[in-house]
């Protein structure tokens, strides 16, 4: 992914509300959310070239999120894998905490820059991977953002999404539209406040829309979810295809034994 918002809340009903957006190659083969053939339990979008994921869910209530990091100082090992594989390993591991662990004493160096979310009804972990650090910290309650920086860098799309998930959740019954609407907004921000990622002008503020719309390149997918203090997980997904055309919509309700979808 390459936005998303978050509200967390330890301790409520609903410990965790996130939407965010995958920016993708429109040529790049993935499979729709669903139910992962190789891990039953697992469900979510599938990066069909590498056999990761960019958000995906494990039932009993576990949650992965990944958004890449925009650097072009930062240096990348040669063969690096692919970092989708990231949420995968994050959903498929025995003991989170120590799997995370291991990635912060080093392993995560092997993968270009990266801001991985792992969630529990009753934790949610950030691990950043970027030039100047390598660092796991709790996420505290709250409000939160990311794109292709660090956690809550004041980005003007990450800005504009946090600002309605914070509406959102002071106004009953304005999740998830409220949020979604933001987050499929098109408009560039202003040149003087585009980040300098190395990447050139041009190419910054065609980025800086929260929802890309582009030929080859753009905004693939939106997708959003809800976990709950039972582990009881909703998620949606709605795709994309070139120029923003709408292609589908998926919503999966996971609970601790059972799954049940509307398409």
């Amino acid at each position: 992914m390459c936005l998303i918002s978050f509200a967390w809340q330890p301790g409520t009903p609903t410990p965790l509300r996130l939407m965010g957006n995958r920016d993708e190659f429109y040529a790049r083969p993935t499979a729709p959310m669903g139910e992962w053939q190789d891990s039953p339990d697992v469900v979510g979008g599938r990066d069909l070239e590498a056999g990761g994921s960019w958000m995906a869910a494990r039932r009993g209530g576990v949650v992965a999120a990944l958004t890449n990091v925009r650097d072009l100082q930062l240096s990348v090992p040669p063969g690096a894998p692919s970092r989708g594989e990231l949420v995968a390993g994050a959903l498929q591991c025995g003991n989170i905490e120590a799997w995370l662990r291991e990635l912060s004493q080093g392993e995560a160096l092997r993968y270009a820059g990266f801001n991985l979310l792992v969630a529990t009804p009753q934790r949610l972990w950030h691990l950043h991977r970027g030039r100047d650090r390598l660092a796991l910290s709790e996420v505290p309650p709250g409000v939160h953002g990311l794109s292709n920086a660090d956690l809550n860098s004041p980005w003007p799309k990450l800005l504009d999404v946090r600002r309605a998930l914070e509406d959102a959740i002071l106004q009953p019954g304005c999740w998830p539209t409220a949020v979604q609407r933001a987050m499929q907004n098109p408009q560039e921000a202003a040149v003087e406040a585009l980040p300098d990622t190395g990447a050139g002008l041009e190419l910054e503020r065609q980025l800086s829309a929260a929802f890309i719309v582009g030929e080859h390149y753009g905004t693939r997918a939106t997708s959003w979810l809800t976990l709950d203090s039972h582990g009881h997980i909703r998620i949606t997904e709605q795709r994309f295809g070139p120029r923003g055309r709408f292609e589908g919509e998926t919503t999966l309700a996971l609970a601790n034994d059972s799954l049940a979808s509307t398409l």
